[in-house]
């Protein structure tokens, strides 16, 4: 059984306000390009003692698994029930979706043309925490990425006049075509826990060979693997850039001995070959049909808990009386839940497919 610890610092400074808070039903996680969430109970009886501790909107909660910061994120909301506190918290990047730009391109960080979107993210961190009690301590990798955002003739900006919300700044680099995805962690350094962004370009995370998920080994409770016609095909429409003739139409397709589908890519792509080479990418993650989004697993040597990285690509093995699949899948979130007594430690894995179509939209219906 894991051993665990919840511990509460004050936001501004992490000072330790707590080392050991009485938390139960405790689930949390991370997850891809977004801040991840803790939920937790308290015995109500302690919200006088920890009144001072437990100032939502100023305190950094973070769970301790085996001696490692495993999670950290700022406490929003606690509500009493009956005999129990609930608590909420969520990572740290939710602080920014309560920041804004009150100065007008991050205070003259921007405009941005042709700028990297690693490189505004960073300059979104660095404008929330410059100023007055902002500083929530995070600091942001030096990762860069080959995309661009704002061109001469239509620059990225903010309005002082029209206060953008930093939090969706930081989302829509994420989106940015070949943009980056960015998870956080949390390590201790002495008695401070280290708050970091991590940035990956153009995505996190990697194939491990190293670790395996399968029936009979850590896979738990009743796998639920779904079959979705809708996002099938077989043949894939690319359309490119511009209008009526002077727009590319490629076609890509292979005659499997199923029922024909169809599926229209809708793209922005001048040059042919790059067209012609997503339509062939989007046709082959479209042919997979049978899918895995959440999977209940233990910690098991074929994939520790620890090991576990946001944007890994793991194998699933799933030999189930309802259900066969053998594939590789993406991690793209996970919820721990600490169990206790005779409650074994669990771990929701959000899966997504290692081959992900671009989009669902256009789809023939």
């Amino acid at each position: 059984m894991a051993d665990y610890r919840y511990i509460a610092a004050r936001a501004s400074t992490g000072d330790v306000l707590h080392w050991n808070l009485p938390l139960s039903e405790v689930e949390y996680g991370p997850e891809l390009s977004g801040p991840g969430s803790l939920k937790g109970t308290l015995p109500t009886a302690l919200r006088r003692t920890l009144s001072a501790t437990l100032d939502a909107g100023d305190t950094v909660l973070l769970v301790e698994r085996n001696a490692r910061l495993a999670w950290g994120g700022v406490l929003w909301r606690t509500e009493p029930e009956g005999n129990t506190l609930p608590v909420e918290a969520a990572g740290f990047t939710s602080y920014l979706h309560r920041r804004y730009d009150l100065h007008g391109n991050l205070d003259g960080r921007g405009p941005y043309i042709d700028a990297d979107p690693c490189d505004v993210i960073r300059d979104v961190w660095a404008y929330a925490q410059a100023q007055p009690d902002g500083d929530l301590g995070v600091t942001v990798d030096d990762t860069s990425s080959q995309a661009k955002t704002g061109t001469a003739r239509n620059p990225y900006t903010t309005s002082k006049t029209d206060p953008r919300n930093l939090g969706d700044i930081v989302d829509e680099m994420a989106k940015v075509d070949n943009g980056p995805e960015w998870s956080e962690t949390v390590a201790w350094r002495g008695r401070r826990a280290e708050r970091r962004i991590i940035l990956g370009a153009p995505r996190l995370g990697r194939r491990r060979d190293d670790l395996t998920v399968s029936t009979g080994a850590n896979v738990v409770g009743t796998p639920h693997v779904i079959e979705d016609a809708d996002s099938y095909a077989q043949w894939v429409i690319g359309l490119g850039a511009g209008e009526g003739k002077k727009r590319a139409v490629i076609v890509d397709g292979a005659r499997n001995g199923r029922l024909r589908l169809e599926h229209v890519l809708e793209t922005n792509e001048k040059d042919a070959a790059k067209l012609q080479q997503r339509a062939y990418r989007e046709r082959l993650a479209r042919q997979v049909l049978p899918s895995v989004t959440e999977l209940d697993i233990v910690d098991h040597p074929a994939a520790p808990i620890e090991a576990l990285h946001i944007g890994d690509d793991v194998r699933i093995r799933l030999f189930e009386p309802h259900t066969e699949f053998d594939g590789w899948c993406r991690i793209v979130g996970w919820t721990v839940k600490p169990g206790g007594g005779e409650t074994a430690e669990r771990v929701t894995l959000k899966l997504e497919r290692t081959n992900k179509p671009e989009d669902n939209e256009g789809q023939e219906q």
